[in-house]
C-alpha cells in the first residue's frame, strides 16, 4: 500500500510536463506549417507561370501574338505577359504577384521565362 502511494505521488508531480512542452512547441509547429504552405503556394504559382510562358512562346513563335497573350492569361489568370522576338527566337516572360497564405505574408513577384524557335513563314522556296 505504501509503495502504491509513493507511485501516485511521483506520477502526479510530472503529470503536466508533456502539456507544458507541447504548449512551448506549438507556436514553432504552426510557424513551420505556415512556411511550408507558403512555399507550396509559390511553387504552384511558378508552375502555372511556366506553363503560361511556354504557351505564349509557342503561339508567338507561330506568328499568332494575340493568341499568345490569351493563352498565357488563361493558364495563369492575372499574369502580365511580355512577348519579344530576337533573331530566330521568340521569348515570353510572364510575371505575377503571389500572396502566400492569403495575404498573411508579404507578397512576392514571380517571373518565368520561356524561349521558342521562331517558325519560318512558309514563303521560302
Amino acid at each position: 500500500m505504501l509503495c502504491s502511494l509513493r507511485r501516485r505521488r511521483r506520477g502526479g508531480r510530472d503529470g503536466g510536463m508533456v502539456t507544458a512542452e507541447l504548449a512551448a512547441c506549438l507556436p514553432v509547429l504552426v510557424l513551420v506549417l505556415g512556411v511550408a504552405l507558403a512555399a507550396v503556394s509559390v511553387v504552384a504559382a511558378r508552375v502555372r507561370l511556366q506553363d503560361a510562358a511556354r504557351e505564349a512562346a509557342r503561339a508567338a513563335a507561330r506568328g499568332d501574338s494575340s493568341a499568345a497573350a490569351a493563352l498565357a492569361r488563361q493558364a495563369a489568370p492575372g499574369a502580365h505577359v511580355d512577348v519579344s522576338a530576337a533573331g530566330s527566337q521568340t521569348v515570353a516572360v510572364v510575371r505575377a504577384t503571389v500572396h502566400p497564405l492569403g495575404g498573411w505574408l508579404p507578397s512576392l513577384t514571380v517571373t518565368e521565362r520561356s524561349v521558342a524557335a521562331t517558325e519560318p513563314t512558309g514563303n521560302s522556296p
